[in-house]
Parts: C-alpha cells; structure tokens; sequence
C-alpha cells in the first residue's frame, strides 16, 4: 500500500493501492495511442492548454498549497511560492516554445540542411518528494509543449499531490493519455523502464536511485537525464557585505525546511569576516521558529519522513564524533500534542569537522550548516570542490577577479554571485560529478528529449524548383 502520512502530527491522511501489472499495461497503451497522436496536434493548441494550466494553478493555489503542506510538511508560504513557480514555467514554455522548437536552418554546399526537432515518445519521469509540484512541473511543462507524453511515478509519500498534477494537467485540456500519474511500488519501476514503449527517463533522487536507474536504462539504451542532489558550498570572501550574506545564508539553508538539493550546506568562510558571520548566522539560525507548517509564523516545519530525520540526526552524531564542534541545536525537537509525533529537528550549525571526515563531503537534508574556515581564495576553491558533487554554489564576493576564478575553477553547475542558488525556468539546471548529468529548464532542458534531426536537400538540376523550401514549409507550420 502506499500511505499519505502527515509528517507535522504523524496522522494517516490515505492509503493507495499500486497499479496492478494489469492496470500498469492499460496506462502504458493509453500512453502510446497518445504518443501517435498527440505529436500531431498544432502547437498553438497546446500552448493554450499550457497557459490555462497556469492559470488553473493560480486559482487553485490555496487547495493545492494545503495538500503539498500536510503531505510533505513544508509551510504554507513555502508551498504557494512553488504553485506560482509552476505557473511562471507553463507561462516560460507557451511563450518560448515556437523559437525553441523552430528548424534551425545550416549553410552548407546543398540546396537545403537544417535540424529540426522531434519529440522522442513516452518519457518515464521519476520524482522526488521534497517539491512535489515544481519537480514535477519544470519537466512536464517543456515536454508537454514539446509534443512528449509524459509518465510520472512520484515519490511514494506524495501520492496526492502526483494525482492532482494529473487531474490540473487534464482539466486544462491536455489529450487523455498525454500526461499520467502511475502509482507504483519502488520495484516495480524497472518493469517500466524496461517496457519498449518507453522511450526516455528522467530522475531526480539520491545516488542510489540514480545509479540504478541509469544501469536499468542504460542497458535497454534509453537516454536518461539525472539530478542527484548536492553539497552546495556557500562561500563568503573578504569584500562580501556580511550582514546580507548572513540573511542569505539562513534562507538558504533552511528553505524547504532545509530539504533541498541546492540548499547550501557547506559554509566556507574567509578568516576576516569569519567571527562575525558565525557569530550572526548562529543567532540566526537559532532563532528560527520551528513548528505547525500551517501556521504563518512558522519558518522551518518538520522533516518529510522519520528515516529522514533518524538519517540527519545520525550525521550530527558522526560530525560530533568526528571532532566538530557543536555551536547551536542538535538534537530532535519534541513539541506538544498534537505535533508530539512530527518530524522537527533543532536548527543545527557545526564547526571544524575534520576535512578529512565523510561527513565534510556528503549531503544533508534538512536544517543542518557545516562551518569551515578558509584562508585564501585557493583554499575555498579547494575545498569546495572536494566533494562528490557539483550541483550550485552561492559565493559572496564583490571583487571581480574573484569572481573570474571562482566562474572558472568552481566544479558545479551553476553559480550565483551574492545571491541564493535558484532553479529559473529561463536558465539551464543541473550539475556535473555525482549530482548527475543533462539538463532540465531553459531551451536547452526541453531538447534533452528531442530529436535533434538533421536533414539534407540535395539540388536536383533540371527540375523545376517550388516556390518555398522545405525549411521555409516547416519553419512556418
């Protein structure tokens, strides 16, 4: 059975029962008559369903935002900010999708060459819990609009949000077939995989999850794109303004109730400013108010899970153990009934863990800051990157040489100078090492499952030549 269960009291909201191999079956057809059809179908039709999508979620935000809180547990501000996100993606690919899907015409020595792109099929995507929405939408909206069908097996303690995605996507006029929740089991994922009307993967999720995916996909060669989480370093040099990175680097941490693949977890922090950072950032940090989601004063709610919150408080034990020192939180947060029974954690900042420790380099989801000092720009390079990942880093620094080094040595994906990692739907997102490869948003996330075509006209003499191209036939259909 698959169980909603709302991590702020403990409660059971609804049980599920999985897709019987049957049913699996019926939803795979359905989804392959859509992947005939629906490619079909004129864009500006579909970019009309994908703007009344955004406005659906727009309108519904309030109902929606309350199924994200009570099944995940973010707060209600933390999950209306990622209903209008999703919205602002629908509103991004109606808008660009003509330019990004245009042939793009080549000179070459023949009469024509271009590259056209076409949708690659049935793409399986396999989401994670943490934004049970936006995850979920910054991979649907582009290749909904790029005349993909779309399968989404969703993290198996949001079962409700992962049914009214479906349900939006259908009420907004999308085909049936085109778009379908499937309620699985975690084992019953590689039979999908495997089906030969699958034709791409995407992942987001732990490392585990992705080597064995890309193993599975790997083997019936699928393409798969993959986002693995991270250890996103926050780097703050001499020239940084202190005060708007301490107010950054609290947010940062702690948003999603610190369950973020690019929240920042690793703080490296200059010996010039190094006293009044930790001194701010720890007073911070301690002042945040943990407690009820549904309540607006709330900044941090609890962990989506028990195992989450057993797994973070386990890496403070080994950080501790590890010889760091312990400057604020630590330990599970008991509050009354009848939130007795929730996953809340005290907001944690540890200091001088060895370098040398596994716990320096993994990820940790959840309110948990590792403070290291660094004393060069050579040192915070080093250090940040060393570690298996490379998904963002935030780096605090108004010197423009800085700036040049850290765009060029830094080993991630993205870089935000004097601001928090973000996701944008006009920018490319993911990461190199082990936080995965391939890209979601922006035009290059919805040509990762295109076909990018090329195709050759050769001049044929003596024959009599039409009025348009074939280029110009297509660039204008």
């Amino acid at each position: 059975m698959i169980q909603s269960i709302n991590p702020a009291t403990g409660q059971l909201l609804r049980t599920f029962a999985a897709l019987t191999p049957e049913q699996l079956d019926q939803r795979l057809t359905l989804a392959a008559d859509a992947a005939r059809t629906y490619p079909q179908l004129r864009l500006d039709q579909r970019i009309f369903w994908m703007r009344r999508l955004a406005l659906l979620l727009e309108s519904e935000t309030e109902e929606l935002a309350a199924t994200m809180t009570a099944e995940m547990g973010k707060t209600l501000s933390a999950s209306r900010e990622e209903i209008a996100k999703c919205a602002a993606c629908c509103r991004y690919y109606a808008e660009h999708a003509p330019a990004i899907l245009a042939p793009e015409h080549v000179k070459t020595e023949h009469e024509e060459s271009y590259v056209r792109y076409d949708p690659l099929g049935i793409v399986l995507a396999i989401m994670p819990w943490n934004f049970p929405l936006w995850q979920v939408f910054r991979f649907a909206a582009p290749a909904l609009m790029a005349g993909n069908v779309s399968l989404l097996k969703h993290a198996l303690n949001v079962p409700q949000c992962a049914l009214a995605i479906e349900t939006l996507i259908r009420r907004a006029g999308f085909p049936r077939g085109s778009f379908q929740t499937l309620l699985l089991e975690t084992e019953q994922v590689e039979t999908v995989i495997a089906d030969k009307r699958i034709a791409a993967i995407t992942l987001t999720g732990s490392e585990a999850a992705g080597r064995s995916v890309a193993a599975q996909a790997g083997w019936f060669l699928k393409k798969t794109v993959l986002e693995l989480g991270g250890s996103d370093p926050f780097i703050v040099m001499r020239s940084a303004d202190v005060i708007a990175a301490v107010d950054t680097a609290v947010r940062a941490r702690c948003m999603n109730n610190g369950q973020s693949c690019i929240a920042a977890k690793r703080f490296l922090i200059h010996d010039s400013v190094y006293e009044p950072f930790t001194r701010r950032f720890v007073e911070a940090m301690a002042a945040q108010r943990v407690g009820d989601p549904t309540v607006a004063a709330t900044q941090i709610g609890p962990l989506a899970t028990p195992k989450i919150l057993d797994t973070l408080l386990a890496q403070i034990d080994a950080a501790l153990a590890a010889g760091g020192e312990l400057l604020t939180g630590g330990k599970r947060l008991h509050l009354p009934d009848p939130l007795a029974s929730g996953n809340y954690i005290q907001p944690t900042v540890i200091a001088n863990v060895p370098l040398t420790s596994d716990i320096a380099k993994q990820e940790t989801f959840g309110p948990l800051a590792l403070l290291f000092r660094v004393a060069s720009i050579e040192e915070a390079i080093t250090l940040a990157n060393d570690t298996p990942f490379g998904l963002g880093a935030s780096v605090w620094t108004n010197d423009l040489t800085e700036q040049q080094r850290f765009a060029s040595d830094l080993q991630c994906g993205s870089i935000f100078f004097n601001a928090q990692v973000a996701s944008d739907p006009r920018l490319p997102f993911g990461g190199i090492k082990n936080s995965g490869y391939g890209r979601e948003l922006s035009s290059q996330g919805m040509r990762e499952f295109l076909n990018a075509k090329t195709v050759v006209v050769a001049e044929l003499r003596g024959i009599h030549k039409p009025q348009r191209t074939l280029f110009e036939i297509e660039q204008n259909d």
